[in-house]
């Protein structure tokens, strides 16, 4: 069961959890971070280091998160790898623990 990237990550995308993965499943987007399910090998390294609190494991998915489950699958074929940290989005803290923030998801 693999690791998912839910919506606190986008318009943050800290990168912390990238550093920590020892397989390189990471994939980014302008603003939004994603795991590739097959790749993961649901080690839960990245979980604890997310400071915004984004990734969790496909079975302790918070309700309303289900539809990213498809969105990291999608995405992870389409973006390129990321096996290094980056400074997050100048304004992470600013969208921290808002909801609603999917419409801003870019692709």
């Amino acid at each position: 069961m693999a690791f998912i990237v839910t919506e606190n990550c986008i318009q943050c995308k800290h990168t912390d959890c990238v550093e920590v993965c020892p397989v390189d499943c990471f994939y980014e987007g302008p603003n939004f971070l994603v795991i590739h399910p097959d790749e993961c090998i649901d080690c839960a390294l990245c979980e604890p280091e997310c400071p915004v609190d984004a990734i969790y494991s496909e079975d302790e998915l918070p309700k309303g998160q289900e539809p990213f489950i498809e969105i990291n699958a999608e995405l992870a074929e389409e973006w390129p790898n990321i096996a290094e940290k980056k400074d997050p989005l100048p304004d992470a803290d600013e969208w921290d623990g808002k909801s609603g923030k999917i419409d801003k998801l870019e692709r």
